[in-house]
C-alpha cells in the first residue's frame, strides 16, 4: 500500500482518538462521559465481525480453489479479528468498571463475546495442531466457516433475545441513529479510520506469511 493511505490512516486515526477525548459531546442520560469510549469500542467490534467474514469468505475459495495463499488470507484476517475481538472486550470492560462497578458482569453482551473469543482460540490451537500444510488449510477453513455461522447470533441476535444491561444499540429500532452531529462525525471518522487500519494490517500480515511459505519452499 502506498505512502498516501498509510498517510489517511495516521492522520484519520490520530485525529479521532484526539476527538474522542477532546471535542464536547452532549450529556447522555446513565452514560455521560463514559459515552466516549463507544468511538472505540463499536469500531472495534465491528472489525472483529469483518475479519471473521473474510476469513470464512477465503475459507471457501480454499475449499473451492485448494488455493494455499486463499488459506493464508483466511488465516491473517482470522488473526487480525481476534486481535480487535479483544479491544472490543477490554475496552467494553472498562467501560464496565465505570458504569456496573466492576470489569466483568457476566451480561449477554460480555458472555457472547467471550463465547467467540473461545471459539476463535480453538481455530488457532486447531491449526496448531496440525503439521501437515494441507490437512491444517483444510481443517481450519471447515471450522472457520462453521465458527462464523456463530457470530451473527452472539452478536447481534443473542444479546437481544434476553434482558442486558448493556446500553440500547446506536442504531434505534426506528432505524435512527442516537447520536449528536459532532458524534456521529467523530465515530463514522473512527469506523472508517480503522476499517482501513484494519485492511493496512490485514496486507501486511498476508505478505509476511507469503514470505515465510515461499522461505520453506525454498529450504
Amino acid at each position: 500500500m502506498n505512502i498516501i493511505y498509510k498517510s489517511a490512516v495516521f492522520i484519520i486515526i490520530t485525529g479521532v482518538l484526539l476527538a474522542a477525548f477532546l471535542v464536547p459531546i452532549p450529556n447522555i442520560p446513565a452514560l455521560g462521559e463514559k459515552a466516549r469510549i463507544l468511538f472505540l469500542h463499536v469500531p472495534t467490534a465491528w472489525l472483529s465481525v469483518v475479519a471473521f467474514l473474510i476469513s470464512m469468505i477465503y475459507s471457501i475459495v480454499y475449499l473451492r480453489k485448494r488455493d494455499i495463499y486463499a488459506d493464508v488470507k483466511a488465516f491473517a484476517s482470522a488473526e487480525i479479528g481476534f486481535l480487535f475481538c479483544i479491544l472490543a472486550t477490554v475496552t467494553g470492560s472498562v467501560w464496565a468498571k465505570f458504569s456496573w462497578g466492576s470489569f466483568w458482569n457476566w451480561d449477554p453482551r460480555e458472555t457472547s463475546i467471550f463465547i467467540l473469543l473461545l471459539i476463535y482460540g480453538a481455530y488457532f490451537s486447531l491449526r496448531s495442531a496440525i503439521d501437515n500444510p494441507e490437512q491444517k488449510a483444510k481443517l481450519a477453513s471447515v471450522y472457520s466457516i462453521i465458527a462464523f455461522i456463530t457470530v451473527p447470533f452472539f452478536i447481534f441476535i443473542m444479546p437481544r433475545l434476553v434482558e442486558t444491561l448493556h446500553p440500547d444499540p446506536i442504531i434505534n429500532d426506528r432505524g435512527k441513529i442516537n447520536m449528536s452531529p459532532n458524534m456521529q462525525i467523530i465515530f463514522f471518522s473512527s469506523l472508517t479510520g480503522f476499517t482501513l487500519l484494519f485492511f493496512w494490517m490485514l496486507n501486511v500480515k498476508v505478505r509476511l506469511e507469503n514470505l515465510r511459505i515461499k522461505k520453506l519452499n525454498v529450504n
